[in-house]
């Protein structure tokens, strides 16, 4: 019976310390041994050889700890970062970013200075957060903040890849870059680094709104001015071409009318000499209808008057003899009958 106990607690010392004397390497994962805490051996789950199962002594005597190989990323906290003025070469436009940054161990051989350094993911991320941040703050602090927020797309983006290009490879601290140091101190590949947002910090985003609508209206006033300009401008040179045209009609109304007053004038005097007796009698006649066309007054006159002896005697076309004033007085003498009123009214 004793054995028999014996054998059952054998049975369940080996099931109990079975498994602490194997583990496997997955491919997403390197495998960090250790035999009483100094490094022993680092597994790469990439290498198809080392992926798998593997044996050790069980803890406390080797123990193993597992960090995932594969890219990582996290999100750098929202900054607000300073950019340069062009015009008085000084730094005092605000600027908002939002970034990310992926990165991943470097490699098996990376894995020690890893530990050694940062220990865990979160305490990796601290820690680049805090350099990339530096960096990016210096970086955007020599760039304008036209680059960066702009209506043209292009513009942007080439302003993000130097960006880029400036964080990655640039010569940072003792002349490395970003990758150098973070690679060689703790063990990290940093892959990239990407701008998810630029814009201008809440504090200030009113006062930003005033000024371009405060721009739009100055703007709007400058295309009204323009136009209004314009008005004046038409409206004068409209004004300016109807007195031009006025004025020329106007000269040539008053040639025309020359040209008709004189060939009026032509006209009468080839009538008037053709016979001039008759074109008294018409002047005349014309005379008498302005004098006694005018319903308003009332004239008592002779009719032995000379202005009535063209109505008593009208001349004959081509006849006409002149009328002689001594010749209507002999008649006039020469006559037994009283003189006869115009006007029942009477008169000398």
């Amino acid at each position: 019976m004793r054995w028999k106990f014996l054998l059952v607690l054998a049975l369940i010392a080996a099931a109990v310390v079975a498994p602490m004397c194997f583990f496997t390497v997955d491919y997403t994962e390197f495998v960090y041994l250790t035999q009483f805490g100094r490094p022993l051996s680092t597994y790469d789950g990439g290498d198809d050889e080392q992926a798998g199962l593997h044996g050790k002594w069980p803890w406390p005597i080797q123990s193993v700890q597992r960090f995932d190989r594969r890219l990582q990323y996290f999100d750098l906290p929202g900054a607000e970062l300073l950019t340069r003025d062009p015009k008085r070469k000084t730094i005092d436009r605000t600027l908002t970013l939002d970034a990310y940054v992926c990165w991943r161990i470097a490699g098996a051989g990376g894995v020690d200075p890893f530990i050694r350094s940062v220990g865990t993911p979160s305490g990796a991320q601290a820690i680049l957060g805090q350099q990339i941040t530096s960096e990016l703050g210096a970086a955007i602090g020599e760039r304008e903040l036209e680059d960066l927020i702009s209506t043209d797309p292009q513009k942007v983006d080439d302003a993000r890849k130097e960006l880029r290009r400036r964080l990655l490879t640039g010569s940072g601290t003792g002349g490395q870059s970003l990758q150098e140091v973070a690679e060689s101190k703790y063990g990290i590949e940093v892959v990239d680094i990407r701008l998810r947002r630029s814009n201008y910090p809440a504090a200030v985003r009113e006062a930003i709104f005033e000024r371009i609508r405060s721009e739009r209206r100055r703007k709007a006033s400058d295309y009204e001015s323009e136009g209004e300009r314009k008005k004046k401008d038409i409206e004068s040179d409209g004004a300016r071409r109807v007195a031009e045209m006025k004025a020329a009609a106007d000269a040539r109304s008053i040639e025309l009318k020359k040209a008709a007053d004189a060939e009026a004038d032509r006209i009468r005097n080839t009538a008037a000499s053709k016979d001039p007796e008759f074109y008294t009698f018409l002047q005349k006649l014309e005379e008498y209808q302005r004098i006694l066309g005018d319903n308003k007054s009332t004239l008592l006159l002779s009719t032995h008057r000379e202005l009535f002896d063209t109505l008593f005697n009208p001349p004959s076309p081509g006849k006409m003899a002149p009328a002689s004033p001594l010749r209507a007085l002999d008649g006039r003498e020469k006559s037994d009958k009283p003189d006869t009123p115009t006007n029942k009214q009477g008169g000398p």
